[in-house]
């Protein structure tokens, strides 16, 4: 799956910038090995996650409960199915 389409409906939540960030730092999380770290972060993330670009992301304020509400409402919610 690509984590760029499943990320899309937070689009009017965070900046472009933020999403791009938390899209690529999710997937080098899924696929790295070992110790989940800023530095590991930013070796697998590729081009465009930079060490400070990871640290960058991790001092951003974000507001996490509007964004899983958003995630749940757009993906998992089923309304009448149950």
């Amino acid at each position: 799956m690509d984590i760029v389409a499943l990320f899309q409906c937070l689009q009017p939540h965070v900046t472009t910038t933020t999403l791009r960030h938390c899209s690529r730092i999710a997937w080098a999380m899924l696929v790295m090995t070992g110790r989940v770290t800023i530095l590991g972060s930013s070796r697998w993330a590729g081009t465009g996650g930079s060490y400070r670009t990871v640290q960058r992301f991790f001092a951003t304020v974000i507001p996490w409960a509007t964004l899983f509400w958003g995630f749940f409402r757009h993906h998992v919610y089923r309304p009448g199915a149950g």
